[in-house]
């Protein structure tokens, strides 16, 4: 047996060992519903990562083989940013409708439905109607769909079931993150494994299981867990300023004509509201699914939704400042540090995320992936991101509680300039191992691993606060929307990540271009973007932090 099939099987025996000790040690402590939303959102990670350690090197080698090498990069890595791109911006939307039409629970199951679909047609592609292009688009368009409904709802709906200030929060948090990364693990190395050892679609079709676990488990354990919570979108609780009027006149004089006016009233709103609602949701099912045609036709027209992501990222942030210069001193301040971090959020995560994308080619032609006389996949390298946050999450969080007593943790914007610099920190490894240590265009793994290693803890430097940051400097009625304008943020980051590794596709090269050539051109796209760009991004951002900490107005 090779070493990757290995590994995988260590993951899964860590797992198997893992997620009992957590359930076990945390099941008096927190509501049951808290492992039923663990376990869907572990599996729905599976799904996701498994096909996303996938996709580039399927549409390079499969999908365009019969196009020179440069141009099935650049091909596939357009595609691929406008995939990632239109996965963080859907949410938006999916979060709003969850609230108002939908409620939490019909908002996952559906969005899971879609997902599963997805990765099935993926697999059917392959395996019956093979190199059929619509039914490509078609089954990414699912997937970014069904994520836009299921991903900021099975988080947002696991607030419900604790207080505003109950102390388990954070600990729930903690345990339904620690369901990501394990999903994340177990998906990278099964489907890496499974899709470049036996076949991509069996990857695909892995990934498609994956999701229709989670959604099983949802829904056979879900009603006894949750009760009635997330049945109902928040649009039926409320009440109209009448019955309230009514409900205040109770207070004052109770009299039993008013107490039946009260209680008829209420039950014709919600009667008439109820029907509105299931209207409403038909007419949401109905669109949605006419609308996934349409989403996959952008799949492939990359420019267009890279400069449609740059006007609305433009038009909203041009927004922003008009709404900070008009808001008293303090909160148009705080917004002006939303618009500026903003910017080196989409920096910071545009060269992240060449992790799917070119570096994963990167590793098919330049890793020398040969350990113990086996040559481990490239998709599979991937999981050292999961893993490195697995390890490193109870590190960083003990590191910032100690910091904190001693009052040195850093500010948010400096935690940003952490986070860039490590980032730099690990494409220089890239670029130092290409550079001095490659034999014969083959770089040493080892280069990769301190990559992924310096990526990671830059992400927790930087990941973490950014949600927080929000809730904290958003003026109160607009929360919603600059949380919205944040999720923006990593849209155009992807979008731009997918433009930025096109730069790696050089299609001066060749059909088949050496090792040695292929790279060069990678260090130098890493030396300039990883490097250079995000150094100085790190650079400038600390002359800022003073000025930004200032404008926070006493926010940490």
């Amino acid at each position: 047996m090779s070493i990757a099939f290995w590994i995988m099987v260590v993951a899964w025996a860590f797992v198997l060992v893992w997620v009992p000790f957590i359930i076990y040690s945390n099941r008096k402590l927190h509501p049951r519903a808290l492992f039923v939303l663990f376990f869907a959102e572990m599996w729905e990670r599976f799904s996701y990562y498994g096909m996303r350690a996938l996709l580039t090197l399927y549409m390079v080698q499969e999908l365009f083989k019969e196009l020179s090498q440069g141009e099935a990069d650049s091909k596939a890595l357009s595609i691929y940013g406008s995939y990632t791109a239109m996965v963080y911006l859907f949410p938006v939307a999916g979060g709003i409708l969850a609230d108002k039409v939908l409620g939490f629970r019909k908002a996952i199951l559906f969005g899971g439905l879609l997902m599963m679909a997805g990765h099935f047609s993926l697999a059917l592609e392959g395996m019956v109607f093979s190199g059929n292009m619509p039914l490509f688009f078609l089954s990414l368009a699912f997937i970014i769909v069904g994520n836009g409904f299921f991903k900021p709802n099975i988080s947002s709906f696991l607030g419900d079931f604790y207080a505003l200030n109950d102390s388990r929060k954070d600990g729930a948090f903690t345990i339904f993150y620690m369901g990501v990364n394990i999903g994340a693990l177990l998906s990278i190395v099964t489907c890496g494994y499974v899709g470049q050892e036996i076949s991509w679609h069996y990857g695909f079709g892995l990934a498609g299981i994956g999701m229709l676990l989670g959604l099983l488990v949802f829904w056979l354990y879900g009603p006894k867990s949750m009760g009635k919570k997330g049945v109902d979108p928040a649009a039926l609780e409320e009440f109209p300023e009448v019955v309230e009027d009514e409900a205040i006149q109770l207070l004052e004089g109770p009299s039993e004509n008013r107490l039946a006016a009260l209680k008829k009233e209420a039950e014709a709103w919600i009667s008439k509201t109820t029907s509105k609602i299931k209207r409403n949701q038909v007419m949401t099912y109905i669109v949605t699914l006419l609308f996934i045609p349409i989403c996959s036709l952008f799949l492939d027209f990359g420019d267009a939704v890279a400069v449609a992501l740059i006007i609305l990222s433009l038009a909203i942030l041009g927004y922003l400042l008009f709404v900070a210069f008009k808001e008293d001193k303090v909160s148009g301040q705080r917004l002006f540090v939303v618009v500026v971090l903003f910017i080196f959020h989409s920096i910071f995560w545009a060269l992240f995320e060449q992790a799917g994308g070119s570096i994963t080619l990167f590793t098919e032609r330049n890793i020398d992936r040969v350990v113990f006389g086996s040559e481990i996949p490239a998709s599979i390298f991937q999981f050292f991101n999961a893993f490195f946050i697995m390890t490193l999450a109870p590190v960083f969080s003990w590191m910032w509680i100690k910091l904190r007593k001693s009052g040195k943790e850093p500010s948010t914007p400096m935690k940003f300039v952490l986070g860039l610099a490590q980032l730099a920190l690990g494409f220089a490894f890239i670029v130092l191992g290409s550079e001095l240590f490659a034999d014969s265009g083959m770089v040493p793994l080892i280069f990769l691993v301190f990559m992924y290693l310096f990526h990671t803890m830059g992400e927790l430097s930087l990941s973490p606060v950014g949600l927080s940051m929000i809730t904290k400097l958003s003026p109160k009625r607009m929360v919603g929307f600059v949380m919205g304008v944040w999720f923006l943020s990593i849209s155009l980051a992807n979008k731009l990540a997918g433009m930025i590794g096109e730069l790696t596709a050089s299609e001066d090269l060749g059909e088949a271009p050496t090792a040695v050539e292929t790279l060069e051109v990678y260090s130098n796209t890493y030396i300039i973007w990883g490097v250079a760009v995000v150094g100085g991004a790190a650079l400038l951002l600390v002359f800022l932090v003073p000025t930004l900490r200032r404008w926070m107005n006493g926010i940490h």
